[in-house]
Order: structure tokens, then sequence, then C-alpha cells
């Protein structure tokens, strides 16, 4: 079976913007709350972050389970890592996720400032300087069979749209508008010459937009 690259459970408001200008240590999507674009997930019963019972069944809480499956790796881009730029200059920095990152999986972090690998418990980052398809080669290698999913953030599920290496692409669109960031799309119809497309409204609000390569 043909290990898929899949987008899973990627956010961008009704404007198509998925992270903010400014980002910073202490605001990971920059002047975006992303409480705004992540609440769906946050109110489902298979939240992982979630410290008290409950939570909402359905279709919300369906896509949250479904971001690990069959997973064998994750490709992000730096800016998903951490909010440094240039050589690292503090290796004590090891990203937004604390000892323990929700990965579970090699995660292939893409920089033109390599560092040495380092796993934090069952997660391995590597930092790789490669284009997309170089760096798609090397996680289906370390995914053993597996799919890949591509974490982000934008530009870089953008890089890997452009290069036509997207099989499958999970968007979940919160009903909410932000005016300016880092922008996915300005309508996702600019995807359907390569794409189908399914729109799922929930009742949260969001709306599930699923592509698949024609």
């Amino acid at each position: 079976m043909t290990q898929l690259l899949r987008v899973q459970n990627f956010n961008v408001s009704s404007d198509g913007i998925g992270a903010g200008e400014h980002q910073s240590l202490e605001n990971p999507f920059g002047h975006v709350d992303p409480g705004r674009l992540f609440a769906w997930a946050g109110a489902t019963a298979s939240w992982p972050m979630r410290t008290d019972p409950g939570g909402s069944r359905g279709l919300d809480d369906y896509f949250t389970r479904d971001y690990a499956r069959n997973i064998g790796a994750e490709i992000m881009g730096r800016n998903k890592f951490g909010p440094q730029r240039g050589p690292w200059n503090d290796h004590e920095w090891r990203g937004w996720w604390g000892n323990e990152p929700p990965f579970r999986t090699p995660v292939f972090v893409m920089t033109h400032h390599k560092r040495p690998s380092f796993t934090l418990s069952d997660t391995t980052f590597h930092f790789v300087d490669g284009d997309p398809a170089i760096v798609l080669e090397q996680a289906r290698e370390a995914a053993q069979g597996k799919d890949v999913r591509l974490g982000g953030g934008v530009t870089t599920v953008r890089q890997f749209l452009d290069a036509d290496l997207v099989d499958t692409m999970h968007v979940a669109v919160s009903p909410v508008k932000l005016g300016s960031g880092l922008r996915l799309w300005d309508s996702p119809d600019e995807l359907l010459d390569r794409f189908d497309l399914e729109v799922v409204p929930s009742p949260s609000g969001v709306t599930h937009h699923l592509f698949w390569r024609k």
C-alpha cells in the first residue's frame, strides 16, 4: 500500500489564515489567539490535553482521534518547532511541548541550520535541510510503511502543495475572521485542479474540508 502524505486537523480561519504575525516564545501563533481556531478540538472527549471528564462526541471527536491513525512520522517547518531564527544559539530549547511531545514518532524539522537529533520520551526530532521531495523520502523511510503527517505550519504546507506531494488533507475552517497573518488560501477552490473536495459542517460551527488527490 502506498504511504500517504497527510495533512491532519490543520486549522484556519474563515479567511484562510492559519497563524498570526510576530511569533514569539510567549505567543507561538503570533497575534492570533489559537483558542479561536482550535476550540472545536479542545471541546472533544478525545482531546489529548483534556484534564476533566466529558467532552463532545461525534464528528469533531472523530477527527481528533484520527490525528494519529497509521502515522509513522511527521514533517514540520522550523517555525512550528520554535521561535528561533538563524543559527541555533540555544540547544537547550527543545520545542513548545515539554518533555513529552504529542507526536510519538520521528519528526523531521525542515531548517537551513542543522543541529543534532534528540529524543524526548517517544519522539525523536531530526533537523534536515533539503527540498520537500528529499525530506519526504527520509520521513517515509522512518515511517516504516505507515503514512507521514505534514504538520505545518502554513508555509510548509504550501511548499508541499506547490511541489504536488500532498495526498490527502483535512482542514478545519473555524467561523472566525482574522484579517491578517499567514494565509493557507484565499479560497479552497484554488486546489480543485488537483484534489476532490468534500465540505462537511459540524454542529460546533467548524467546517471540515476533506481533500484527496484526483
